[in-house]
């Protein structure tokens, strides 16, 4: 994987919390701020499917079809040809 240097500039007392994780994690620096991207990025997919979720909940659909039903129908939507 090609890596890109990213100059970070940090006040210290996000320098001295960071210094805390490199320490208790006992990797380097580079690690702990990947570990901590990797996780706010799935905290925000978390975020965002939850909220599909809720607006899917808020929706008034009566007619709904069974799942079988319904992934062929998106299938044929989607990927016209496909057999199921």
């Amino acid at each position: 994987m090609a890596t890109e240097r990213l100059d970070v500039r940090l006040d210290q007392d996000r320098r001295r919390k960071l210094r805390e994780l490199v320490a208790e994690y006992r990797v380097p620096t580079s690690e702990v701020v990947r570990r901590l991207i990797d996780e706010a990025y799935e905290d925000a997919l978390r975020e965002r499917r939850i909220r599909a979720a809720l607006e899917m909940a808020q929706m008034e659909i009566e007619d709904v079809p069974d799942p079988e039903t319904l992934g062929r129908q998106l299938g044929d939507a989607h990927d016209p040809g496909v057999l199921y």
